[in-house]
């Protein structure tokens, strides 16, 4: 009877105990294991769905909120300068193209000698203070030039010298046919003599001067042929008018070669 009393009464403090124990266990192994890290498992419920991928490229693409600081922007001009190569006392289209930004296409530097002018007319002044002397017209070439340089055939080598400004000059007297050249210079050298930069002197009177001749010499020619005509004309007419009268004489019974009857 003892025995069985024992019994129970050992079973009744391992049960209370043994919770205790089994707590205090716990706690310690707790505190003393390094800590459990988790992992987070993502389920895709589709694979075919670009929404998510979408959202996120949309977020990325989203302006940003910082401040752009704003850039000068330079406008370049495309229009070509106006400037005019034929026309006197003007800036230089490298200048105008320096100023305002425009396009002077094709102009060459100080360093390269200039291209060949162009040579416009060759004129005879007929009044004012240059009368007798011959007007030299040219129009600038797309380089740099610091004068230009008139030249005229049988000269000696002499010439005239303008400024660059200048599109025209004055030469003296020439004879038809002489040969006029306009040169550019700057400081690399001269331009080369070309057809567009040398004329012949051929004025307007000679030409006019051959016109009138021609048309008096066909006045001379027409007046001759008239008069040849109308003096053979008055002869043809005049013999045909003494053959008629002799016809009449001899058909006349009263006429008679021997006397009158």
């Amino acid at each position: 009877m003892m025995s069985l009393c024992t019994t129970i009464v050992g079973l009744l403090l391992f049960l209370i105990v043994s919770p205790l124990l089994h707590s205090q266990l716990y706690i310690h192994a707790a505190s003393t294991s390094s800590p459990i890290t988790r992992h987070r498992i993502i389920f895709m419920t589709s694979l075919d769905s670009d929404d998510d991928y979408g959202d996120d490229y949309r977020d990325e693409d989203k302006p940003t909120t910082d401040i752009v600081s704003a850039k000068r922007i330079t406008v370049v001009h495309t229009q070509p300068c106006k400037y005019n190569p034929c026309l006197e006392n003007q800036e230089p289209c490298n200048k105008l193209a320096q100023q305002t930004g425009c396009l002077c296409p094709g102009f060459s530097g100080a360093d390269v000698p200039p291209l060949p002018p162009r040579l416009q007319t060759l004129l005879p002044v007929s009044h004012g203070e240059n009368r007798g002397k011959i007007e030299v017209k040219w129009c600038a070439p797309p380089s740099f030039v610091s004068h230009y340089r008139v030249t005229m055939e049988g000269n000696n080598g002499d010439a005239l010298q303008f400024k660059s400004a200048l599109r025209q000059g004055f030469i003296g007297s020439l004879e038809v046919g002489t040969r006029v050249c306009v040169e550019a210079v700057n400081g690399a050298g001269n331009s080369a003599f070309s057809e567009v930069s040398c004329q012949r002197y051929d004025p307007p009177n000679s030409s006019e001067h051959n016109l009138l001749g021609w048309i008096l010499g066909g006045g001379v020619v027409l007046l001759l042929l008239i008069v040849v005509t109308s003096v053979i004309l008055w002869k043809k007419k005049g013999c045909g008018r003494a053959k008629r009268d002799s016809t009449d004489g001899l058909g006349n019974p009263s006429y008679s070669t021997e006397g009158t009857l």
